[in-house]
C-alpha cells in the first residue's frame, strides 16, 4: 500500500472557479525520493499541503477526489493526526518558527504530543546530534542563517518522528553552497529510510536524488516518471521547467554524437563528456 496515494483529486480555493488542482493521480512509496517541480502557479505547493490535511481542512474551500495517508482518508483526519505520519518544512523558516532558542524549538512539537520529559531530552539530543546542529542548541532561531534556520525546523520535525519529510521549496532563500549542504542532508535522511516529497527548481541539485518526478502546470500533472527519461524530454521545457544545464549542452550536441543515456548529475556529464570526446561512443 502506498504511504500516500492521490486518486483523481480536484482543489478550487474558497471564492475561485478555476482549480487549483485538476485531476491530480499518483502515488508516494515508503522509501521514495519524489521530486515535484513545473512553473511559479502551477500547484506544487497545494498539492503537497493536501498530504498533511492543511488542505482542506485549513484552507477550506471545494475538495474532490480523495488523498489517503496510510490508507486514511485526509478529509476525516485532523492535521495533528496527519502530521505524525507527514512533517512538512515551508521555503521560509521565520514563519515556522516559533520560540526564542534551538533547543526549545525542537522541543515544542513533542510537548504538544504529551510525551514525558525524559524522552523529549532523549529526542532532542538524538536529533541535535543527527543533523549535526549540538553547537546551536542555545541559539536564538531567527539569528541564524537561512540554511541553519531550515536545519532547525527540520530538526523540530524529525523528532515527532514522522515517516514522510516534505521540503516544499526549501531552498528558495538559500545562496548556491548552503542549497547544494542542504539538498545533501534531504539526501542523506531518504538513505536512512524517510520517505522524501520535495518541490524544487533547482533541478541540477536535487534530480540527482530523485527516483520519481512528476512535473505540473496549471494545476495539472504534465509528465511523472523518472527523472533520467523526463528531464530530457522536450515536454519538460516546454512547461518552462529549468532543466540541468548538462542535459541542455548534451541535448544540443545528440546530432554530433549518439547519446543513449544521459547523465543526471555533474559527475555523470564529466564521465559522458569523456566518452564523447575521447572515444566518440555512446553511454
Amino acid at each position: 500500500m502506498p504511504i500516500i496515494d492521490v486518486d483523481n483529486l480536484t482543489y478550487y480555493y474558497p471564492g475561485s472557479s478555476k482549480p487549483a488542482l485538476a485531476n491530480i493521480s499518483l502515488n508516494v512509496e515508503k522509501g521514495d525520493f519524489l521530486l515535484i517541480t513545473g512553473p511559479s502557479g502551477s500547484g506544487k505547493s497545494t498539492l503537497v499541503r493536501t498530504f498533511n490535511g492543511l488542505i482542506p481542512h485549513l484552507f477550506g474551500g471545494r475538495f474532490e477526489g480523495k488523498v489517503l495517508v496510510k490508507g486514511k482518508d485526509t478529509r476525516y483526519c485532523s492535521v495533528a493526526e496527519l502530521s505524525k505520519t507527514v512533517g512538512i518544512v515551508f521555503q521560509d523558516p521565520e514563519n515556522q518558527i516559533l520560540t526564542l532558542s534551538v533547543e526549545r524549538e525542537i522541543a515544542f512539537g513533542l510537548e504538544n504530543l504529551g510525551l514525558p520529559r525524559k524522552v523529549i531530552r532523549e529526542r532532542i539530543e538524538k536529533v541535535l546530534k543527527d543533523l549535526n546542529i549540538v553547537h546551536l542548541r542555545e541559539r536564538i532561531p531567527l539569528e541564524l542563517s537561512v540554511g541553519e534556520q531550515q536545519k532547525v525546523i527540520v530538526a523540530s520535525i524529525i523528532a515527532m518522528m514522522p515517516e514522510v519529510l516534505v521540503f516544499d521549496e526549501p531552498t528558495a532563500h538559500m545562496d548556491p553552497l548552503s542549497a547544494l549542504k542542504f539538498l545533501e542532508l534531504v539526501h542523506e535522511l531518504n538513505k536512512r529510510g524517510y520517505t522524501v516529497v520535495v518541490v524544487e527548481h533547482r533541478l541540477d541539485l536535487v534530480a540527482k536524488y530523485a527516483n520519481k518526478i512528476i512535473i505540473l502546470n496549471d494545476g495539472r500533472i504534465v509528465v511523472k516518471g523518472e527523472p533520467r527519461n523526463i528531464l530530457p524530454s522536450n515536454i519538460a521545457e516546454e512547461c518552462g521547467v529549468d532543466v540541468p544545464r548538462y542535459i541542455r549542452f548534451f541535448k544540443r550536441i545528440s546530432n554530433l554524437a549518439k547519446i543513449s543515456r544521459y547523465p543526471i548529475s555533474d559527475k555523470e556529464a564529466a564521465e559522458t563528456l569523456k566518452e564523447v570526446l575521447g572515444y566518440g561512443g555512446s553511454y
